[in-house]
């Protein structure tokens, strides 16, 4: 029994006249004939009575009648699920980001336009350890990261910009730095303890501002937990300055540096060949986005 057998055997079964059924699939009467008796066989069962008033459906065809249609509906729908999967228009999308994406608001806006135009697509997205990402993206453990750079990349991986941004201090609101009217310098923080974010460039440019070389404490991981403490008094931190927009945490003051803004942004990264129909697509709005940056009163031109 092939595919073909159940569509000319529901065809027959709904009209009950094997002339019209042929002129329905477009095929001659006998070759429908033909089909059926073929099926009958395989079946070891007759499935239609045929007398001078009409054909009728057996027993045993009313029965096959209902599996019949519901296999085809299944085969249809396997494959409209196929052909759409081909055109990325559904499939799974496992992200994996850092806190600031989340916190500058970069990977909401770009999940939701995506599910808007997508919406059978489903996108699991969960926080990483930055250094991690690229290793989980060549391993196929997740398609796309949201990270910050700079970072070094394999040449399998490619990036795009998505948020400009720029570093600031995370004191504890009780440090005597705290109060100050105007951007720190950079040799003011020697002799404090790092707690390094997500991104440690900051930290290091700081020291080489200042001339000294940064004494690191813990690296707690996330972002909040950075922050967190930091507002035990454990240490200070350089931080993408969009946090202190958008993160309120008692005992905790952010801060300006002086001299020229130290760059940072965040971007989407990803395999430069992509075979998921549906990662290529979202790849494609990412690379469609222009980048934002997020601007500060400029803070002087003092480098110590």
């Amino acid at each position: 029994m092939e595919f073909h057998h159940l569509r000319y055997f529901i065809a027959a079964a709904e009209e009950l006249h094997f002339a019209r059924a042929a002129e329905r699939l477009d095929i001659a009467a006998p070759t429908l004939t033909v089909q059926i008796q073929e099926l009958e066989r395989d079946l070891h069962a007759r499935l239609f009575v045929r007398s001078r008033s009409g054909v009728s459906l057996t027993p045993a065809g009313e029965a096959f009648l209902e599996e019949a249609r519901l296999t085809v509906a299944q085969f249809e729908r396997a494959r409209s699920v196929g052909q759409r999967a081909g055109r990325g228009e559904v499939g799974r999308i496992e992200i994996g980001y850092i806190g600031s994406a989340a916190f500058a608001g970069v990977l909401q806006s770009q999940v939701q336009r995506f599910r808007d135009a997508w919406p059978d697509v489903a996108i699991v997205a969960t926080e990483h350890p930055m250094e991690a990402l690229p290793d989980l993206l060549e391993e196929g453990g997740i398609d796309i990261a949201f990270a910050r750079l700079p970072m070094s990349l394999p040449s399998s991986l490619s990036s795009h910009v998505l948020l400009h941004d720029v570093f600031c201090a995370a004191l504890p609101s009780a440090h005597v730095l705290a109060g100050a009217s105007s951007p720190l310098r950079a040799k003011a923080l020697a002799g404090e303890t790092f707690l390094l974010p997500e991104q440690a460039l900051g930290t290091y440019e700081i020291g080489r501002r200042g001339r000294f070389t940064p004494r690191i404490g813990d690296a707690p991981g996330s972002l909040l937990a950075v922050l967190a403490q930091v507002s035990l008094g454990t240490g200070v931190a350089i931080v993408p300055s969009v946090l202190k927009d958008v993160v309120s945490i008692p005992g905790v003051r952010f801060k300006p540096l002086a001299g020229k803004p130290i760059p940072s942004g965040v971007a989407a990264v990803f395999r430069r060949h992509e075979r998921s129909a549906a990662v290529a697509r979202f790849v494609a709005q990412l690379r469609d986005t222009v980048a934002l940056s997020i601007v500060y009163p400029h803070s002087g031109r003092s480098r110590g």
